[in-house]
């Protein structure tokens, strides 16, 4: 069954590592990433000048960084559904080591 396919049309930065995010549907969410920044991907928005760097795509209209970092705008759309699985897999990707070949 496929999910939803959300926009995101406008966001504001709130609060250290918080954005309100507004979808297509005009919908709102309010999102504090901190518990979520972390590893490979996620991990470098720690730094909060990085964080604040965040975009909306404008082919896609997805939030985006210079890292490449994104996330998949139904999940944020969502964010109370997914937020509890989000951290679980922080706590895993913290304690990953990236192999350096």
């Amino acid at each position: 069954m496929p999910h939803p396919i959300y926009r995101v049309v406008d966001f504001e930065i709130v609060g250290p590592y918080t954005l309100q995010i507004e979808f297509d549907d005009g919908t709102e969410q309010v999102i504090d990433f901190r518990p979520v920044l972390e590893g490979g991907l996620y991990g470098p928005l720690q730094e909060e000048r990085m964080f604040n760097q965040v975009e909306i795509d404008p082919e896609v209209h997805i939030l985006v960084w210079p890292n490449g970092a994104d996330f998949d705008p139904e999940t944020l759309h969502d964010w109370p559904k997914y937020v509890e699985d989000m951290k679980r897999m922080a706590k895993r990707w913290a304690t990953t080591k990236v192999k350096v070949a």
